[in-house]
């Protein structure tokens, strides 16, 4: 399978929105005009399908990080959620976001084939481990140490896979899980398109062995060609797969490089400080661990939740999103800090940009 052109379509650079099923969005601020209700859910996945993007992601939240905006506070659970935009959509792809410890791999197959069905198999599914203790907290669920996510994940997606293509009941004795007479019809009208965010030396050999592509966070256009080289050539090696390279980031778009930046200033300003600290705590970045470093560390948590940051002109946009195709990304799920009224001048702007380049058909 050559995963890395042809699941998301035939763009040399795929585009996804990211992150809208939650209040807040990717951005940190006390009062974020980005809102989760039905209407703007809609507007903002028939805007990409219009546009012609090739996906909208949803993150799995069940609890906020608190702070004065308690970011992420309010969400739509990604199943159902994945659902309702599969109908109001034509060829974007609806993907779910899951935590593998909290669904049983059983319900999972059947929801996923019947969200495949809805989408008329345009269904991708992000596969998460489990790291926000406190979300496992919630459902009793135990936080396993971290190469055991692994282990259990890779029980997990065999089952799954199994019910996806396998005819006959089955049995399934292993670490995790003892289950008999195992069954799912129907099944999916095509396997969903697989997604993983492992960066550890265990998260990237499940990544590679198991998904059509990694989902990695980037903090500089050097990392990012690093971190695509290093994940091919793992996939290659070890097991004989070609695999694709995509990374999250925030992009902060206006008509003048002035707009942009006072835009980027007004984030920070509004910046919701203490729910980014509280993000990083969970994530174990410490101010003990990281010295100066922090302050940078925080700021993008409130721009962008970490994520790699593209401010400025359409023109720089543009150049920026070719500065990480450039680097061996093959594709780019983004956020912006107002979804509803951003996204289609956005698309409007940039996209023949983007076509000029040969990013985009």
């Amino acid at each position: 399978m050559s995963a890395a052109t042809g699941p998301l379509g035939g763009h040399k650079l795929k585009l996804g929105v990211f992150n809208f099923n939650c209040s807040g969005g990717m951005t940190m601020v006390a009062d974020s005009p980005h809102r989760v209700d039905w209407a703007t859910m809609r507007k903002i996945a028939i805007d990409a399908d219009e546009l012609g993007l090739d996906a909208v992601v949803p993150v799995a939240r069940w609890r906020g990080f608190g702070g004065s905006g308690n970011f992420n506070g309010e969400s739509f659970e990604p199943f159902t959620w994945a659902a309702g935009l599969a109908e109001a959509t034509e060829r974007t792809r609806v993907f779910a976001t899951l935590h593998l410890p909290l669904i049983h791999p059983v319900a999972a197959a059947k929801m996923a084939a019947t969200v495949d069905h809805i989408s008329a198999g345009r269904l991708g599914l992000n596969l998460v481990m489990g790291w926000f203790t406190e979300e496992m907290a919630m459902f009793g669920a135990t936080q396993r140490e971290h190469d055991a996510r692994y282990r259990f994940g890779t029980e997990w997606l065999e089952i799954v896979n199994r019910l996806w293509s396998e005819p006959e009941p089955f049995d399934f004795d292993g670490e995790f899980f003892q289950l008999r007479e195992v069954q799912s019809l129907p099944k999916p009208l095509s396997r969903p398109i697989l997604i993983n965010a492992g960066s550890s030396p265990v998260g990237l050999d499940f990544a590679a062995r198991e998904v059509d592509f990694n989902f990695t966070s980037v903090t500089t256009i050097d990392s990012a060609r690093e971190l695509g080289e290093r994940f091919r050539g793992l996939a290659a090696e070890r097991y004989q797969r070609r695999v694709g390279v995509l990374t999250n980031a925030v992009i902060i778009c206006r008509d003048s490089e002035r707009e942009a930046e006072r835009a980027y200033r007004a984030i920070l300003d509004q910046g919701d400080w203490e729910g980014a600290r509280n993000v990083m705590r969970v994530l174990g970045i410490e101010s003990e661990s990281f010295g100066e470093q922090i302050a940078d560390f925080e700021a993008k948590f409130v721009v962008g939740f970490g994520a790699h940051a593209i401010c400025g002109t359409p023109t720089q946009v543009a150049e920026g999103l070719l500065a990480l195709s450039e680097a061996g990304i093959d594709g780019v799920f983004f956020g912006l800090p107002d979804y509803a009224t951003e996204l289609r001048p956005l698309g409007e702007k940039v996209l023949p940009l983007l076509r000029e380049m040969d990013l985009r058909i």
